[in-house]
């Protein structure tokens, strides 16, 4: 009988044979894969609704908020955007084999510094089935074989997804093993894998903070992670204030239970009283809870009082903490005090100010004038993302296919010694 360690054992190994075939796949064979599997996924709508239906079903078992539920719901457009982020991802370089760097040395020697990937990457992902599409597509791309451990939750719709990816595979030359999704639900399987450092070069843990916080602990391999999408929204004195609330409405309620949603508005005092008031109205059309600080409630006396807590607090629901600050300098300060490094966004005219918020705020991305849901991989052009690393090694920000690659120096000579 297999036991639990030898599956994960051989899954691993499988991975990495996989990974040493990928690493030297065409990039024209990846593309068609990409390409045809984007057709398959739209062809196969029907199947790939009829799974996700049994996950949402029993999703309430799973004690799911309906943020998580939100995120788990496969619907036409999304599984559209699934298939349309395979076809960007073909059609982006391929970073396998690109020259990043490069020149003669006075001795004649040539020095590249040569694009790879990065070998086998263990993924683990909660509640968005979307996701495995994304993570498999970008892989493959940039040559490295991936094992997928999706939740429970979503285990009927990843199941055929994997399905419909992984058969195409071999039709253009690929490893099946490229793409394996972990079967076993049991959590003890995590705990084997994360002892793997021989055969698996990176894990991304992709959902809540306690998922993450272990895999950090227990991992003998480099992590990609974000703890928390404690995002920020500052109105500034010199903001448009019809922008300003088209930017905080969709920040905080465009999807509010996502990483990249605005959990913090901050409003600068010079206008708190032509704007707290209105974007409240605003957020509560919206049905969205507001926590202010003692002077938001000057303007908004219904607001729950505000905590510390609040503050550092990532709701992923339509809960927004308000804090009406006195100058941009107390707004960066609260910043980078609360803010977890995600995603940050400020609503100005003034360029200086702007400019000093860009350079002052340590945030993995840094939005002027925008809402802080742009910070995606799609949305910024990378095809799709396999995660949003706040880290500053060795990627940051969303990582698409130049994120899971390194690269090596291929140094040519023609008999030079060194003497």
């Amino acid at each position: 009988m297999t036991t639990l360690a030898d599956y994960c054992q051989s899954t691993a190994a499988a991975a990495r044979t996989a990974a040493t075939a990928l690493a030297t796949a065409t990039t024209d064979r990846k593309n068609a894969w990409l390409r045809a599997s984007a057709d398959l996924l739209v062809k196969r709508a029907e199947a790939i609704f009829d799974a996700n239906a049994k996950d949402v079903v029993a999703a309430p078992s799973f004690g799911m908020t309906a943020a998580s539920i939100d995120r788990l719901t496969l619907t036409p457009a999304r599984v559209a955007a699934a298939a349309e982020g395979l076809r960007q991802v073909a059609a982006l370089p391929d970073p396998v084999g690109e020259v990043r760097e490069g020149g003669t040395r006075p001795n004649g020697l040539q020095v590249l510094k040569v694009g790879v990937p990065l070998g086998v990457i263990f993924f683990l992902y909660e509640s968005r089935p979307n996701v495995t599409v994304d993570a498999a597509g970008l892989c493959v791309k940039s040559g490295n074989a991936v094992i997928l451990r999706g939740g429970k939750e979503s285990l009927h719709s990843n199941t055929v997804l994997h399905e419909i990816l992984t058969n195409e595979l071999p039709n253009h030359g690929l490893p099946r093993d490229a793409l394996q999704l972990v079967s076993t639900t049991d959590r003890e399987a995590v705990g084997h894998f994360l002892k793997m450092n021989e055969q698996i070069d990176l894990v991304i843990p992709r959902g809540g903070e306690s998922l993450i916080r272990r895999v950090a602990a227990e991992a003998t391999m480099p992590v990609l992670k974000h703890y928390q999408g404690n995002c920020h929204v500052y109105v500034d004195r010199a903001a448009d204030l019809d922008m300003a609330e088209r930017i905080v409405i969709n920040s905080k309620t465009h999807r509010p239970g996502v990483c990249n949603a605005a959990e913090t508005l901050l409003i600068h005092a010079g206008l708190a009283e032509r704007f707290a008031k209105r974007i409240a109205d605003a957020l509560r059309a919206k049905k969205v809870e507001i926590r202010g600080c003692d002077e938001t409630r000057r303007f908004v006396p219904d607001a729950v009082p505000a905590t510390e807590a609040d503050y550092a607090a990532e709701f992923l629901d339509l809960i927004i903490a308000v804090k009406i600050v006195p100058d941009l300098s107390a707004a960066i300060a609260h910043i980078n005090r609360y803010g977890s490094k995600h995603t940050d966004a400020i609503v100005t005219n003034d360029l200086a100010v702007s400019r000093r918020f860009v350079a002052e705020v340590d945030s993995a991305a840094v939005m002027v004038n925008a809402s802080t849901r742009f910070n995606d991989g799609f949305e910024l052009g990378l095809g799709a993302e396999i995660g949003i690393s706040t880290d500053k090694f060795h990627a940051r920000g969303p990582c698409g296919l130049r994120e899971l690659t390194t690269y090596k120096y291929v140094v040519t000579g023609d008999g030079q010694i060194r003497g």
